[in-house]
């Protein structure tokens, strides 16, 4: 595998995020223009966000790894997978390219570039749904990248595509994506109130995540022989 630099891989975040946020953002207002049904708005805000991921995980991931989050990045990196003097680069390049994915949504349907959101999000429900939306991703991530790698994009895409109706959030599962949100007043928009209870519930959900896995995912001697069920 080709080795990319720091500054390749951390503009491949950047973009990366960017792209994922102007298609979460820009699909919901599209949709929310053309129907005034909210599950339809839903559902083509859901396969826009879940067809962009496979795209952007297929073609960036060979550079960064494709985190476009900064829970993914935290987890790399207590793995040891992550270079910490890489992590602060990397979270810089998502946030930052987040607002402006917001702000490339809202110029192409010519809003304000940048919007404070007034939807409300909060509640014990909500934060248990990010929780849970963000255990999942990163547990399908890790268990992807120990057994399948190059499924990887279909999983995570086709995960988010199931969480954004399973969940009373709608899957945000990204403190990046959330905080660009927060910035958008629009259908896919957070109140800022509501962002730092969602943030704190997605690193609880990766950290729980990450804590399972790593034990789940490391095979033990069955009997003094390697379970081959174990290995890929």
């Amino acid at each position: 595998m080709t080795a990319y630099d720091l500054p390749r891989r951390v503009a491949a975040e950047f973009l990366g995020t960017a792209l994922l946020v102007a298609t979460v953002v820009g699909s919901g207002i599209m949709a929310d223009s053309l129907t005034h049904d909210t599950a339809l708005a839903l559902l083509g805000n859901t396969i826009a966000t879940g067809a962009i991921l496979i795209v952007l995980i297929t073609t960036l991931g060979p550079i960064s790894g494709a985190h476009f989050n900064p829970a993914v990045s935290m987890v790399f990196f207590l793995n040891r997978t992550l270079p910490a003097r890489d992590l602060p680069a990397y979270l810089g390049g998502q946030f930052v390219g987040g607002i402006v994915g917001t702000m490339v949504a809202h110029t192409m349907f010519t809003l304000p570039i940048l919007e404070i959101a007034g939807k409300q999000r909060s509640g014990p429900a909500q934060w248990l749904s990010e929780t849970v939306a963000t255990f999942g991703l990163v547990a399908v991530i890790l268990a992807g990248v120990r057994f399948e790698r190059k499924a990887v994009p279909w999983l995570v895409g086709l995960y988010i595509t199931a969480a954004y109706w399973f969940t009373a959030s709608t899957s945000f599962a990204n403190p990046a994506v959330a905080l660009a949100r927060s910035l958008t007043n629009t259908f896919s928009g957070i109140r800022p109130l509501d962002l730092p209870a969602f943030v704190i519930a997605e690193l609880l959900g990766a950290a729980l995540a990450a804590s399972l896995m790593g034990w789940l995912l490391k095979p033990e001697p069955v009997g003094g022989i390697l379970s081959t069920e174990a290995t890929p």
